[in-house]
């Protein structure tokens, strides 16, 4: 297959997943400079995010109106203005605003990178081109941390903002050479109120929930916002079935296996949304280590998003979706709750091993996940299912920290003792048990799903060889 599209696609998803967590071990250098606390700087993680949220809905008909080549280029150039502003931003207002600017862009990059993918990529080679988008989805968040703390200490704060820059423009520029022309589809108005429901509903379940898990604002503030969040989804979906031309197609649930692919998916992130909060919490906090050195740890199951690139479309091909997905599911959510049972006095080779099987599990089934979201949808739905695709995996991340800092702050509450291991250890293997869930949608498939896109049984009927190559 032609790597190029991937490639450069995966460039700009890495610099966008990157970039949402990479100030994290920052707050403290960036808050000093501008005059606030740290912890009221966390406005600006979550003001990200609900720009996020409100704008991926939305993302599906940009891209079908302009043209997803045109709207991918312009949401990198919208992510670099943004990322400059931050870097010059010297108060909590204009830091905040800035990071809103960067949420914008960043909502149209990851789907309407990922529609750029499936229409530029024949079925039966989309899960190879899935696997190289996958792993910057993957290493992206688990790199941030590290990063940030190494250039906030050994550079400045800014440049966390300002390396976007080069690496934006590069994008701009090679994207618009090597990325195919799409024809723009016919989109009609745009769901005026259909857009502002489900900004609503996105937006109010990220920020509640970000809000209850990173206490940046009194808990009843989330709480609050994730009712208005779950109220407004209620309007939107009465919304959606009065509608012709609903931003969010959510007709497309009809269809199982991308049915299958959402749920299970998002059963499944909130796993992963979790792990990335406890683990360095837990290094820190319980095991004494230092920010870097915590960092340097998680980074390990970066090594196995790697090295799935090479397995995932052999699996696919001798497994099928269905076996997959169930077996990577239970094999990751395993991996999930092992963590439970990390001392101070484990071994950190031992760990390191851990987390990059743990990595490896978690990179195939997301890479078959993705490809199985697109697997029986046509090219004019793929911008809808895009969308919902990313909108879904926003709201699941949210929910796995939010659990995951829920039971921390549940055990504490309980016990009556301060932040210890046995609240790392019930956090582990709640969220691990709700990963778990995730083989139940998949199991319910059958056998041959997606064999269009997997090549799941071509072998034996004299055509699979050439096509099965042509995937890898």
């Amino acid at each position: 297959m032609n790597r190029t599209v991937p490639l450069v696609l995966a460039v700009a998803l890495f610099m966008e997943q990157m970039d949402s967590t990479v100030i994290a071990t920052s707050l403290p250098a960036i808050a000093a400079d501008i005059g606030t606390s740290p912890v009221t700087l966390k406005l600006a993680l979550t003001t990200y995010l609900v720009a996020l949220a409100i704008f991926i809905p939305v993302s599906g008909w940009m891209a079908d109106r302009f043209g997803p080549k045109q709207v991918f280029r312009a949401a990198i150039a919208v992510f670099v203005v943004g990322s400059v502003a931050c870097a010059f931003s010297n108060s909590l207002g204009a830091f905040v605003l800035s990071r809103f600017l960067q949420g914008m862009g960043g909502a149209m990059m990851t789907p309407v990178g990922r529609l750029v993918l499936v229409r530029a990529t024949p079925r039966k080679e989309l899960v190879s081109a899935m696997a190289w988008l996958s792993v910057p989805a993957l290493i992206g968040p688990i790199a941030g941390p590290p990063l940030g703390g190494f250039i906030t200490t050994y550079f400045s704060w800014h440049w966390i903002f300002l390396i976007n820059v080069p690496i934006g423009l590069v994008g701009i520029l090679v994207s618009g050479r090597v990325l195919p022309e799409f024809p723009m589809q016919p989109t009609g108005r745009l769901d005026v109120a259909g857009f502002v429901l489900s900004g609503l509903a996105a937006s109010g379940l990220v920020f509640g929930l970000s809000v209850i898990s990173l206490p940046a604002l009194p808990p009843i503030v989330g709480l609050l916002t994730v009712l208005v969040g779950v109220a407004a989804t209620v309007l939107y979906i009465r919304h959606a079935r009065r509608t012709s031309t609903p931003v969010l197609a959510l007709g497309l649930f009809r269809n199982r296996t991308f049915r299958a692919a959402i749920v299970g998916g998002s059963l499944f992130r909130v796993g992963v949304g979790a792990v990335p909060f406890l683990l360095p919490l837990m290094f820190q906090t319980v095991f004494g280590l230092t920010p870097f050195e915590s960092g340097l740890l998680t980074f390990a199951s970066a090594f196995g998003a790697i090295a799935m690139k090479f397995t995932a479309t052999t699996a696919l091909r001798l497994g099928g979706f269905r076996h997959v997905l169930v077996i990577a599911a239970l094999l990751g959510a395993f991996s999930m709750g092992v963590n439970a049972y990390f001392t101070p006095s484990t071994p950190h080779g031992v760990i390191i091993a851990v987390l990059i099987v743990a990595g490896l599990l978690r990179s195939l089934f997301f890479t078959s996940a993705n490809a199985l979201t697109f697997a029986d949808v046509s090219d004019r739905e793929a911008s809808q299912a895009s969308s919902i695709a990313a909108a879904s995996q926003q709201i699941s991340i949210a929910m796995g920290v939010a659990i995951g800092g829920g039971v921390l702050e549940a055990t504490s509450f309980f016990t009556g003792t301060a932040l210890g291991l046995d609240a790392f250890v019930n956090a582990f293997l709640i969220v691990s048990c709700i990963s778990a869930l995730a083989a139940v949608p998949f199991f319910l498939l059958p056998p041959e799903t997606g064999a269009n896109v997997s090549g799941h049984g071509r072998r034996r009927s004299g055509t699979g060889d050439g096509q099965a190559q042509a995937a890898e």
